[in-house]
Order: structure tokens, then sequence, then C-alpha cells
């Protein structure tokens, strides 16, 4: 079966061919680094990484990049506010973002690229934009003229009026047109700036993005991806600088975008006081729970967040597992996922589906009888949560929870199971409850099995 993504472009599903299938190119728009990252600014990373491991799978060499905004007024607000260097801002949330993706089971991209690292790439792009009558200079700044661009609109499908309310557009006597948006502006001293044609200033937040994918990636990629909110006037921007830079060469043949995180039904944001950290969510949850909880709906549909949400993926986690435990002294088989799991994520990331497979790959591997078929039921279910970015740990450590932050004493455990196994074959049976029960007074659950007692953190 092909793989079919949702172009948000053409507003349906195609089937996927890269224009170069020993080199496949996909960009996905990464944090900008003034503060920490809320849970859905995880989405997206977390649903491309996805689409990273599936394209591996089929075809070998991904080059990724996920951009690094380190130039920004929001930036330069935090600095100033923080009395601090904007180097140190953007250094220290960066580095931060990557240990919460990686908490997240993110993989690294195979190329993070610096705004800051891209300004003679910048400028060049903004200089041919100017000659070919796209931008124009005016005060300092300069601007790419809308009109000059027929397809403008396509990607979000918006009318002009709807565009320039949508982009609550600044209204300045040097705009030749109310839609026109920033390609360069100027810099106070206070403020980062480079030397430039039209004086010393700083780039627009759009035209990073386009310089960057054709240093990187080339001029025209495969897949570029974001949350629905970059759709416009972020993504839509790109497209109209980019083509004309690049004489009518499309930017992205696929445009790909994840639907919203709501909290509780209600959109996050910080004037309702509802935005989530994932840093903070990391401290009471296992990464790998909260990104089976950002998987748990299809990429395309809005996701509600709740406490509810992740204590729900952790038990099904556990279940995973526990299965997987039980199994441990079986070697895996040589095999892959399932075609069930591979037909799921085929279909424009059917992540839902894939793990409902990964439920009957549990039961069926829990009621098989035959180590050959218990060899294949485990390689399966290894080999699905390898492409969904599960079932990374080993399953005793798993189930044994984050010890540390319980309080409980994994030696003191250890010390009351041998206690109670010394107890059982002695036939002291009512030792042997009472050493249970102090184990369960733990929030510990043991399991005795053939191969030894087995403890895990209560869910």
């Amino acid at each position: 079966m092909s793989l079919i993504l949702y172009n948000t472009l053409t507003r349906r599903k195609e089937a996927f061919q890269p224009l170069n299938p020993a080199r496949v190119t996909m960009y996905v728009c990464g944090p900008t680094v003034y503060s920490y990252a809320h849970i859905g600014n995880a989405r997206p990373p977390v649903v491309f990484d996805v689409l990273h491991r599936l394209l591996k799978s089929r075809y070998g060499q991904v080059a990724y990049a996920r951009n690094i905004t380190d130039v920004d007024d929001k930036i330069n607000a935090a600095a100033k506010a923080q009395g601090a260097p904007i180097t140190a801002i953007t250094d220290k949330f960066a580095d931060i973002y990557r240990q919460d993706m990686a908490a997240l089971g993110v993989l690294p991209p195979t190329a993070e690229p610096h705004a800051t690292a891209h300004m003679a790439e910048i400028i060049a792009m903004v200089e041919r934009l100017i000659a070919s009558g796209h931008a124009y200079a005016a005060e300092g700044h300069v601007l790419f003229h809308v009109p000059a661009f027929a397809a403008y609109g396509q990607l979000s499908g918006r009318n002009m009026d709807d565009m320039i309310a949508g982009a609550r557009v600044d209204v300045a006597p040097y705009k030749k047109d109310p839609a026109d948006f920033v390609l360069w502006k100027p810099s106070s001293p206070d403020l980062p700036g480079w030397d430039s044609p039209w004086g010393r200033g700083r780039p627009g937040w759009h035209i990073e993005c386009s310089a960057m994918i054709e240093k990187v990636l080339g001029p025209t990629i495969d897949i570029h991806g974001g949350g629905n909110d970059l759709i416009f006037p972020h993504h839509e921007n790109e497209v109209a600088q980019s083509t004309c830079a690049h004489n009518g060469a499309p930017l992205a043949r696929f445009w790909l975008h994840n639907g919203f995180l709501t909290m509780d039904k209600e959109k996050m944001s910080k004037s309702l006081g509802n935005v989530l950290l994932v840093n903070e969510i990391l401290k009471t949850a296992p990464g790998e729970a909260i990104r089976w909880a950002l998987l748990s709906a299809h990429y395309r549909q809005p996701l509600d967040w709740s406490d509810d949400l992740i204590a729900q993926s952790k038990k099904t986690l556990d279940r995973l597992y526990l299965a997987l435990d039980q199994v441990k002294h079986i070697v895996a088989a040589n095999t892959g996922a399932p075609a069930a799991v591979i037909t799921a994520l085929d279909d424009d990331l059917n992540t839902p589906i894939a793990m409902a497979e990964m439920a009957h790959l549990v039961r069926a591997l829990n009621s098989a009888t035959t180590d050959a078929e218990k060899a294949k039921l485990k390689a399966e279910l290894l080999a699905t949560g390898a492409m969904l970015g599960v079932l990374q740990q080993d399953p005793a450590t798993w189930l044994k929870g984050d010890v540390s932050s319980s309080g409980v004493d994994a030696a003191e455990v250890e010390s009351l199971i041998a206690q109670r196994n010394a107890a059982r074959k002695a036939r002291d049976f009512k030792e042997a409850d009472r050493l249970r029960d102090a184990i369960t007074a733990l929030g510990v659950v043991i399991e005795d099995r053939a191969d030894g007692t087995s403890w895990r953190m209560a869910g």
C-alpha cells in the first residue's frame, strides 16, 4: 500500500512519492526559544516524529530539518525583562526544548538550523525578491508585496479581506498594500541587529524559514509540517516568498498540519491560566505516557488534554509492558510490525488504529501457548512500539516506575520480597501474608511467577 497523506494545499488525501527516494526531505517549524514549551507545542514534534520514523522505514534516508527561531521580539522582551544577554535566553531554552522532546521519545532531526546562523542566506533571498519586483524597501524596512503574487491565499483558502483581518496587519504609511508583510526591519541600538543593504536590522519571522529550508534542504521539499495555527499567516507567507524567490518552483509538495490541543474543552491560553508546560508535566508523568496521550487522537483532529487522558495512557502502557515482561525469557523473532499496523500508519498516520492493533497483539500474546507464537507476537509488538516511539524501556524498569519520586526504597522492597519468599518456602503462610500486606502498603504490586517474584509500583 502507498503512503497516503492529507495535503493541506490540495485539501485531499494523496499518495506520497518523494522527488528523490534516496533523500526524502521534510521540514517542521520548530520553537521560538524564549520560554518553556507547553504541551500544545509538543504535539507537532511528536506527530512528525512518527512520520519521520515511517519515512525512514520506507526510504532509509530522510533529511529532516526542524529549526530554532533564536531572533524574535519575544526573545528580546524576555532578555530585557531578565536583564540577560539574548544568547543566554536562547541557549537555555533551546537546550531545555531538546531535553523535553527527547523525554517524549522524539528523535533528533537530521538538521537543526538556527535563524541567527543564516543571516547571509536571509539577506540574499530578500535581495532576490526585491530584484524580481516582489518586494520593496521603505524607511529601513523591506516588505513583500502581496499583490505581486497572484496565488497568495491558496494554502489557507482565505480571501484577501479575511487574510488582512486574520493577520492583524500593522498599519504603516510605508506599505504599498495593507497585506504586505515584513521581510526585514530596522533594529535600534539596544536590539540585536545585522548589517544589510537596508541598514542594521533583523529579519521578519517568515523569511527565516524560507531561507533555512533553501540552504539545508533545497528549493523544493517533499513535506512541510506544523500546527494548524501556522497555516496563516506563517506558511502562507513562506509559500509566497519562496515561490517568488525560486522562479515559480513550489516550496513544498505536501503540507501537513496537526490539529489544536485544548485543555478540558477550552483553548489553551495564558489569559485563562490553563497552559501546561511539558517540563512540568514530565515531573509527574513518564514521557512515554505523555507521548501516548499526544498520539491517541488522529493528528488532524483536535485533542483534549486532561489528567484522565494521562492516567489512562499510563495504564495502557502498563498493560503493554506487563505483557512484554511476561515473555522476557523469550527471544523475539526477526519480524517487523504487522500489516494492519503499517496499513493504519500508511493511511495518513492513523495512530489510534495502530494503537488499537497493539491491544490486539497484547491479547494474542497473553493467550499464546507456544514459544514460537510468543516470539513472533513479541517481535511484532516491539516493532510497532518502535514505529510509534513507545515501549522503548526495559519492561521491569517501566513497571517499577519512578521509584525515587515515589519515596519507596527499592532495597526495602527487595528485602521484604526475599523474606516473604523464605516464609513461603518454610510454609509459614501467615508471615508470608503479613509481608505481602506490608509490600502492598508501600504502593507496590507483586506477582509470583515460575521464574520468581516481580514487582512494580501500583498504577
